[in-house]
């Protein structure tokens, strides 16, 4: 297999094409092996170390559900099948029942056919990139594996997510009574947590997009097609909408007039209001490099240092623990909360934005005012090499289009990390000038970095 088989998420992709459950096999194998030659997995009274494995409701985790659990008892590891749950629930369960290992099976917000294996690492931490390198390296060495009593037990605990739920409502000290949330669940994960959670927290809440069958997992719906939630929150007159994605990590919003409530805004409003109670650690919070001009600029004026990571929320947490900072984030939703969560956590993200609203006695159209978000235009240009970048022509194109913005905007080039394509995005006072520049600049990139 081309590349590097573990992205910036876990190992994604069409499920029993590039996925398979022979893969998915070998993966639970080599992972046992791998973390047992680390010395990761701790002593239990079985002798045996365990995993939790969930999965979001897509039709393929069934069967790879199956394989990575079959693989993982075959090297030893007793399994607890927690049933279908969202990614931030196996990460939480991994940490709370003292297992070595957590893994989930979901492709988050990609379409159904997609599916994807994430591997947590005792106490529900991501795994590094030098862990997931020996477990790619190990696909195919599969030596010295238990037989007779040795080999692990499977077994099926579905009523763990209680656990989960009772975390996540005793993470807030207000009630939500008086709010009406209306909740689109994707047909995922947060299909039954996300609106449980939020009644028991006093809210009222509407539910659309929360009755998964296997194949209707983002179909229209949830966090990357908002159009309905928007709808729904404008027919029932309610105050605010929240959206989460397949494995509900992700959550937007949209406010009581449907406009949209992005992740930087949602991220403005927490990080505001924990310096309003002087609960921000090292008064500062960590965003990426894609994170809206705005935000920083927003941030800033509220006395707030900003720390820009890599894409990817494994980015923002490292930047988080290195520095013990508690709250990151991305412009797409997922918000770590590290005070409550190890990973990006939707229905979390959800309780504490309303949690600041009953606070501050504001709507979340109010709260999110404290941010203006510049227009951004981003371009995918496709078959160019990434390399390229730092052609002399380009960089003095980019620095003529960053002497034109100053400090109105900002140019930030990034290469993909999975296919020939450089990301071109500009930020800029007006759509106009955005639209423009980044035109331009789109240009460039196809005229000195073409593979052709």
């Amino acid at each position: 297999m081309a590349g590097r088989l573990f992205g910036t998420d876990g190992v994604r992709g069409r499920a029993n094409e590039l996925l398979t459950a022979p893969l998915a096999t070998k993966l639970g194998v080599a992972a046992a092996q791998v973390l047992t030659e680390r010395g990761e997995f701790a002593s239990h009274v079985s002798d045996r170390p365990f995993a939790v494995v969930g999965r979001d409701p897509r039709i393929s985790g069934e069967f790879l559900q199956a394989a990575v659990s079959a693989g993982l008892a075959s090297a030893g590891v007793d399994v607890i099948d927690v049933g279908i749950v969202p990614t931030p629930a196996v990460a939480f369960l991994t940490d709370a029942l003292g297992a070595d290992l957590g893994v989930m099976l979901s492709a988050s917000h990609n379409a159904m056919p997609d599916n994807g294996i994430k591997f947590f690492a005792r106490g529900g931490h991501k795994l590094a990139d030098d862990v997931e390198d020996a477990i790619e390296a190990h696909l195919d060495i599969a030596i010295n594996l238990p037989t007779g009593g040795n080999v692990g037990r499977i077994r099926s605990d579905h009523d763990l997510v209680e656990r989960y739920v009772q975390h996540l409502n005793n993470s807030i000290d207000v009630s939500l009574e008086g709010l009406t949330v209306v909740v689109d669940g994707a047909n995922g994960s947060a299909s039954t947590v996300g609106p449980e959670a939020y009644r028991r927290a006093g809210a009222r809440v509407i539910s659309i997009h929360c009755e998964p069958d296997g194949i209707n997992i983002n179909d229209n719906c949830g966090s990357t097609h908002m159009e309905s939630l928007v709808a729904a929150v404008m027919e029932h007159g309610a105050d605010l909408g929240l959206a989460h994605d397949g494995d509900a990590d992700r959550c937007l919003a949209v406010d009581a007039d449907g406009e949209l409530v992005d992740g930087d805004q949602l991220l403005a409003i927490l990080a505001r209001g924990r310096k309003s109670r002087e609960q921000l650690v090292g008064n500062t919070v960590v965003a990426t490099v894609m994170s809206n001009l705005g935000f920083n600029i927003a941030m800033r004026e509220s006395g707030i240092d900003v720390i820009s990571a890599a894409v990817g929320d494994r980015y923002v947490l490292e930047e988080m623990r290195n520095g013990g900072f508690t709250i990151g984030g991305e412009q797409s939703g997922h918000v770590v909360m590290s005070e409550f969560a190890t990973t990006g956590d939707g229905v979390l993200t959800g309780l504490h934005v309303m949690a600041e609203m009953k606070r501050a006695h504001a709507s979340i159209a109010e709260l999110a005012g404290c941010m203006s978000r510049l227009p951004q235009v981003l371009i995918n240009v496709k078959g160019v090499d990434k390399a390229a970048t730092s052609h002399e022509s380009l960089v003095s194109e980019i620095q003529a289009v960053e002497a034109e913005l100053g400090d109105t905007g900002r140019v930030l080039l990034r290469p993909s990390g999975t296919e020939p394509i450089i990301r071109v995005m500009v930020e800029a006072p007006t759509a106009e000038m955005a639209q423009a520049a980044a035109s331009r600049l789109a240009t460039a990139v196809e005229k000195h970095c073409s593979l052709n």
